[in-house]
């Protein structure tokens, strides 16, 4: 694996091979010495040009706890502030011979872009666009593993902003390579357009898609990609509609499962007292994102094995 652009590359048997190496780490994570040398000598560059707490934070705790050096650039800390191209900034970056690159931009297809101009450096999509986000995936499926013992034969309803969620267009091309069932539901102004070309079902309906579903994972609504405010009508009708509370959950029954990539918008998406309640996976998702990232780097730095 020279880079990690998306979910469409992988495919089972390394999808499997890195959940494994991650279950490892969740055990090593959890050590009172969280240390392995695993990638000492290695430079990991974090390169953010969008907000992020959750995927950031765990890629440097990732490359730390592998004994890598990593360095963390936002964009607002960067020489774009002065006008310099994404290209400039990878090249200048890839001169001072970093291992791996781990990008986050608003612009789909910008780590494919750059992977043709810096040919000795590993780049990890971190979330670029609405396009994918594929270590948030590999973390559910692990998430899901733990809990559910695989997602072969499983239904995830996935409920919000389809229409600007990378975690939701990465989910559609896993679910096929995975053989678990995506089940859509969002109102008409929040779903893509032809999404049924995935295989995937699509409603409007919350209550109507919550029997058969093993995992609830709820999507916030991106506000700051929507290009109209008419998306909804008010928050409190969204979460009238769309909102997960125990009501729901209960209908969905007490094996299923409650998922959420974060930031969440209590109140909006999902209620507190399921946020919080014991059917919610959410910080399972958290811990298990440094794992994975540590899985990726290891496996990009040639030592999978």
């Amino acid at each position: 694996m020279k880079h990690l652009f998306g979910m469409a590359e992988l495919e089972r048997p390394q999808i499997e091979r890195l959940l494994a190496l991650a279950e490892s780490f969740v055990e090593l994570s959890r050590r009172p010495l969280r240390k392995a040398p695993t990638l000492r000598g290695k430079t990991i560059i974090n390169l953010f040009f969008e907000n992020s707490t959750r995927t950031r934070t765990s890629f440097e705790i990732a490359g730390k706890r592998l004994s890598a050096d990593v360095i963390n650039i936002s964009a607002a800390t960067s020489a774009t502030k002065k006008g310099e191209s994404l290209l400039d900034t990878g090249q200048t970056l890839a001169a001072m011979q970093p291992h791996v690159l781990v990008i986050r931009h608003g612009i789909a297809g910008c780590c494919q872009f750059l992977a043709d101009y810096l040919p000795q450096t590993a780049i990890v999509n971190a979330g670029d666009g609405a396009h994918e986000h594929p270590t948030q995936v590999l973390t559910d499926l692990l998430t899901l593993r733990q809990h559910l013992g695989g997602v072969a034969g499983k239904t995830i309803t996935m409920v919000g902003d389809i229409a600007h969620s990378r975690v939701a267009r990465s989910h559609l091309i896993a679910a096929n390579t995975m053989g678990y069932r995506l089940r859509l539901v969002a109102p008409k102004t929040l779903l893509p357009r032809e999404v049924e070309r995935y295989g995937c079902e699509v409603t409007h309906d919350f209550d109507a898609a919550l029997a058969g579903s093993d995992v609830l994972y709820m999507l916030r609504v991106q506000q700051e990609r929507l290009t109209s405010n008419f998306a909804f009508p008010s928050v409190r009708e969204y979460h009238e509609a769309y909102g997960l509370n125990r009501r729901r959950l209960a209908m969905a029954g007490s094996d299923c499962v409650v998922l959420h990539p974060g930031p969440m918008n209590r109140g909006v998406e999902i209620a507190t007292d399921v946020a919080d309640g014991s059917q919610s996976r959410i910080l399972d998702q958290v811990e298990n994102g440094v794992a994975v990232r540590m899985a990726v780097l290891t496996t990009l730095c040639g030592g999978g094995d």
